[in-house]
């Protein structure tokens, strides 16, 4: 079986990898609904894992409910007995507006849930976190940082220069402690659109700086308009006059774990993080431009599953098992977001029905309506991912 895995047949560990992770998601996802749907005595037909046609053999009926296997392996669903139509009294619809609230936002809610416990799960594990520094290595002319406004004593007793140097250390961002530079990415980027407060090292001298992170840069300024790099040394240059040759001048890291009352904390200020850096990200993206992108690109980029199968990969890849404990906390949180949005077919459309109901005074849309409403928006949702899988299947071969 390893040549499935290895060789010309990347795409089979790539898909494997990702129903690894992907597929439990989506069943605690069901859960959620099948567990709340059962505490109020909504009658669930089936509990599928996968997708029709059915595995014979693989069915089991347990009182009312038949719990089956699917040969498509992409997911599960739960049926409930009408999700429309209210004229069975167990049906989901004759359900009270707020106990079918609960049963279509449990999975959303359960996600959320498995995010947090894997991300403190990541926590408890020890990882070695890069304590190289991030220097500042150049500041675009007319940028915020080059007007920033800095404030304490150089060592000699001098007012110190009214603007973010190159050379200078960046220690904090908004009492954010910063040790790499991936963390004074990340810090800079969860504040866009403010006024930043910094601590920087200038020549030993400990400074605060007020610097403002702009929506809208120039492309290839960054929100601030510094570039950051570790301090290194270097002792060559090429034939353009860039550094080569370059060793860090601080090379060291510390492991980081934590007992599990601690990451629990860590892993909900990382899903904290997550959901404003995702905001963020999203602004930019509409807003069209690209220099406050973590892609630099300035555009959307959307994957289907072959994308994030090939993101996972990657990550086994380079990095070994351990990311892939963060990357399915991340896949778990965007089934949560996914799934809340208003969109006919997902749990945020049914929602917005139940709403669109209560607004009404009780009246209801009929049953026939909503329900050609909901095959509608998952004919749409399918196209959808059936073009992105075959722009993601484009970019690999081109």
């Amino acid at each position: 079986m390893d040549f499935l895995f290895d060789g010309p047949f990347p795409v089979f560990r790539a898909a494997f990898l990702l129903l690894l992770l992907l597929v439990p998601l989506v069943m605690i996802h069901e859960l959620g609904h099948f567990i709340t749907a059962r505490l109020f005595g909504i009658k669930v037909l089936e509990f599928a894992i996968g997708f029709p046609p059915r595995v014979k053999g693989l069915v089991w009926k347990r009182g009312e409910t038949e719990y089956t296997v699917n040969w498509l392996p992409i997911g599960g669903f739960v049926r409930l007995l009408g999700e429309e139509d209210p004229s069975d009294p167990r049906s989901l619809a004759a359900a009270a507006a707020w106990k079918r609230l609960v049963v279509i936002y449990a999975g959303v809610a359960i996600n959320i849930v498995a995010a947090i416990a894997l991300f403190s799960f990541g926590f408890m594990l020890p990882r070695e976190r890069s304590l190289s520094l991030a220097q500042v290595t150049s500041v675009a002319e007319g940028s915020p940082a080059s007007e920033a406004h800095v404030t304490g004593d150089m060592r000699d007793g001098s007012e110190p220069v009214q603007s973010i140097l190159v050379g200078d250390l960046i220690l904090q961002v908004e009492g954010r402690e910063i040790k790499n530079v991936d963390e004074m990415l990340l810090a800079n980027r969860l504040n866009l659109g403010e006024d930043q407060h910094w601590l920087i090292n200038r020549g030993g001298s400990i400074l605060e700086a007020d610097v403002y992170a702009r929506w809208s840069p120039p492309a290839g300024q960054g929100p601030t308009g510094i570039t950051v790099g570790p301090p290194s040394t270097c002792t060559d240059v090429d034939a353009d006059g860039n550094p080569v040759n370059c060793q860090l001048l601080y090379p060291f890291t510390e492991t980081q774990q934590y007992w599990p009352w601690d990451a629990v904390r860590h892993g909900w200020n990382q899903l904290l993080d997550t959901v404003v850096l995702t905001k963020n990200e999203i602004q930019v993206m509409f807003a069209g431009t690209s220099g406050a992108s973590l892609s630099g690109e300035g555009q959307p980029v959307f994957s289907g599953p072959v994308g994030i199968a090939e993101t996972t990969d990657n990550i086994v890849q380079q990095a070994g098992w351990r990311p892939l404990i963060e990357l399915a906390a991340l896949l778990s949180l965007s089934l949560a977001f996914f799934n809340v949005l208003p969109i006919p077919g997902l749990d945020g459309g049914r929602a917005l029905f139940i709403f669109i109901e209560i607004l009404r005074g009780g009246r209801r849309i009929s049953p026939e309506r909503e329900g050609l409403v909901h095959l509608a928006g998952m004919a749409l949702l399918l196209a959808f991912a059936v073009v992105i899988t075959g722009f993601d299947i484009d970019r690999l071969l081109s």
